[in-house]
């Protein structure tokens, strides 16, 4: 089981975000999330959204930082991926 991040190139409200997610289990992202004192209202259905100035910190608690290509991959790979189609119908 790994939490993995990506680098902080997403920009929105101003600021660069990162995505974090697990390979593995959505419970192990979120007790790892919590721990972190990330709030609940940054997940995003399969990742946390998180700010650049975080991003260093979640390395140092034993995040592993990975280019967004294999974040992606990894997360297919899981089975914990939500698709674009997904959130599409989500939204209906």
């Amino acid at each position: 089981m790994t939490i993995l991040i990506d680098d902080p190139r997403w920009p929105a409200h101003g600021r660069l975000w990162a995505h974090l997610v697990s390979d593995s289990s959505l419970d192990e992202l979120h007790a790892f999330a919590r721990r972190q004192g990330l709030p609940r209202r940054a997940f995003d259905r399969d990742h946390y959204d998180v700010p650049e100035d975080a991003h260093a910190r979640l390395i140092a608690a034993g995040a592993t930082h990975v280019d967004g290509h294999e974040l992606v991959r990894r997360l297919i790979a899981s089975g914990l991926r939500v698709t674009a189609r997904e959130r599409r119908q989500e939204t209906r």
